[in-house]
């Protein structure tokens, strides 16, 4: 399936689509909308955020590397000042059923509250759609859209690729990076890195 130019035309159904789609998303490209049903079974569409700055995240918690992220409050601080900031943060689920970090609403609710993650959302896209559509490869996997609608960042939470906890402490948040440079009206400096993390484990 191609690309479509605008957000509000190009909703993918995810739960309706059959065949996963192929491209994955191009900095400086309008992002592709999506529509995934949360935690308490509501529909969330990517295009109702508009206006406002949206980072997305991938996320398995069987991952040791989103449990580095998760279990020293790294992903919970980095969404909170996200939030702070006005952005809208949506982590995602694309976990099949039977594979590593697949949840249910319920399962999700419970970690939600365990973890105290600060995401606006968690959505499912148990048929990996939206996942292949991004090229979201590992988990975490990290994308940033601004108001407009286009895609400004993908890549790593941070520069230090290991399930170190250790590592957070010296390494340069990717993503609060470029929200904050996105704050100060400055170009994005490091707009695009390479994700690291647990393969996504998409159906096969």
């Amino acid at each position: 399936m191609r690309n479509l130019p605008t957000f509000a035309a190009t909703a993918i159904a995810a739960i309706a689509l059959a065949s996963p789609l192929a491209a994955a998303q191009k900095n400086g490209a309008i992002a592709q909308d999506f529509k995934l049903t949360d935690v308490n079974g509501k529909t969330i569409q990517l295009s109702q955020f508009r206006g406002k700055t949206i980072v997305l995240e991938w996320h398995n918690p069987g991952c040791p590397f989103v449990a580095k992220h998760y279990s020293s409050g790294n992903m919970q601080a980095t969404q909170k000042a996200a939030r702070q900031q006005g952005a809208v943060w949506l982590t995602i689920n694309s976990g099949a059923k039977g594979k590593q970090g697949h949840m249910t609403g319920p399962e999700a609710k419970a970690l939600i509250a365990e973890q105290n993650i600060q995401s606006t959302n968690y959505l499912f896209d148990t048929k990996g759609v939206v996942g292949k559509a991004y090229g979201a490869k590992t988990t975490p996997h990290m994308y940033i859209i601004d108001g407009s609608g286009t895609l400004v960042y993908q890549g790593g939470i941070d520069d230090k690729p290991t399930a170190n906890i250790a590592d957070i402490k010296n390494a340069r948040n990717h993503v609060l990076a470029a929200l904050s440079e996105m704050k100060s009206g400055k170009k994005i400096s490091v707009a695009q890195t390479r994700p690291y993390g647990c393969s996504v484990k998409y159906a096969s």
